[in-house]
């Protein structure tokens, strides 16, 4: 078996490696979001970033910088708001949503960045508020943290009110409630089920006024671009995709969690920075991501275009690290009979095919020599993608067809061996609990 083994971090020394707080706003250092003052205080916040203005025509800085959704997607972020912006002409005002609820088990970066410094995202989505003409913006953060909903909802009460209707709405943790359309439908009618598009939430969305949904590193970015132009954010990152990510990574790490890299960013270098151990894949993306091979890895940059070249995506920006002490069957049966139980269990493809094909791996993952496993897969996974209301089918076919290309040895290791000794020792990807909502 192939092992990525990436060399151990230099021993640290002076100041932490994320560098000095970013200078006030009339001297902006490099762009980098997590530079706040550390300070959830309104006033703190402005003593470090100074006050907000209201650029001529935002959106079109937005679109000189470049900015895309850091949801996932990775949809330009001008064009949705110039959608908003004409769906909105001459009918009712629009509503801008800050997607905070990061249901993505091995994503931390929307907490860990609401946490450090909630208003600039709540600058943010004032900002698009102005931009689109909105006259509420709604913050969505995950149920079960109250700490966190805590310092969001005094955040909120410290700012000036304005034309615009600041609130906080705790949503469940459900994965599809991250999905546009079901977050959408929660917030109306407390009931997570996603819908086929169009009409778009841009066209029709909450109460169906046309809504600006943007995740919170997205606005927390347009809040950076309104205070210093497109030409400050660009000074980092490539041409084609200029500024920072925030990257949670996980697994067999010693210094898990989120930093913030330039886009272009080697693979590796995040790695290193994390103090990986020898791995024998890395999953990038989340649980809709792509398994990377050692060699593919090693080779890979953070970037659309650079993950694109090994067949991979951004995804949430998350990054795991699969150790080799491990085995890599039980940990994607493990993730696919999750993802399945995520479900909405409205549309076929999900209630029956997601099932069907987490029975299959765990018949692989436990040894099992019946013939035609891996074809039934194949099959099931052909006849689910494409076919409903949301991406969770799509996200985890592509999850489920990463992990046997890349761990095909494993695959025929089982069948002649049986179950890996690993088995027993531990698991490394979570699949936490959750309170269904349907």
């Amino acid at each position: 078996m192939t092992t990525l083994t990436i060399p151990a971090p230099p021993a640290r020394s002076g100041p932490d490696p994320a560098g000095p707080p970013t200078p006030p706003a009339r001297r902006p250092g490099l762009p980098r979001l997590l530079s706040g003052p550390g300070d959830v205080a309104y006033a703190a916040h402005l003593a470090h970033w100074g006050p907000l203005p209201a650029p001529a025509d935002l959106t079109a800085e937005v679109d000189r910088a470049g900015l895309r959704g850091r949801g996932g997607a990775g949809f330009p972020t001008a064009r949705k708001m110039d959608a908003v912006r004409r769906a909105a002409a001459g009918r009712r005002r629009p509503v801008v949503v800050a997607n905070g609820a990061e249901g993505e088990p091995v994503s931390a970066k929307d907490r860990v960045l609401l946490a450090r410094d909630p208003h600039l995202v709540i600058d943010g989505m004032l900002a698009a508020a102005a931009a689109t003409r909105a006259d509420r913006a709604i913050l969505c953060v995950k149920q079960g943290q109250p700490e966190l909903i805590a310092t969001l909802t005094r955040a909120v009460a410290e700012r000036p009110g304005g034309d615009v209707r600041l609130e906080v709405a705790p949503v469940p943790s459900h994965y599809l409630v991250g999905e546009e359309s079901a977050l959408m439908n929660w917030l109306d009618r407390r009931r997570a089920l996603p819908t086929v598009t169009p009409p778009r939430p841009a066209e029709r969305g909450l109460g169906r006024r046309p809504t600006l949904v943007d995740n919170v590193e997205t606005l927390a970015n347009i809040a950076l671009i309104a205070r210093f132009g497109a030409p400050w954010i660009r000074q980092v990152g490539t041409a084609d995709e200029p500024g920072s990510m925030l990257v949670t990574v996980t697994g067999g790490v010693e210094r898990p969690g989120v930093m913030e890299v330039p886009f272009g960013t080697p693979l590796v270098e995040v790695l290193r920075r994390a103090a990986a151990g020898p791995a024998a894949a890395v999953l990038v993306g989340g649980y809709f991501g792509t398994w990377l091979s050692p060699a593919a890895a090693a080779g890979a940059e953070l970037s659309r275009a650079g993950l694109a070249a090994v067949g991979a995506g951004l995804g949430c920006g998350a990054v795991s690290v699969l150790p080799d002490d491990v085995c890599p069957l039980v940990e994607v049966a493990r993730v696919a009979r999750w993802l399945a139980g995520q479900s909405a269990g409205q549309c076929g493809p999900c209630a029956n095919g997601l099932p069907a094909i987490a029975g299959a791996l765990d018949q692989l993952a436990a040894g099992h020599h019946r013939a035609g496993v891996e074809a039934d897969v194949a099959r099931w996974s052909e006849m689910t993608r494409g076919r409903g209301a949301c991406k969770l089918p799509d996200g985890a076919v592509h999850f489920v067809q990463s992990a046997l290309d890349v761990f095909e040895d494993h695959v025929a290791a089982h069948r002649r061996n049986g179950p890996c000794p690993s088995v027993r020792s531990r698991t490394v990807l979570p699949t936490p609990a959750w309170d269904p909502v349907r």
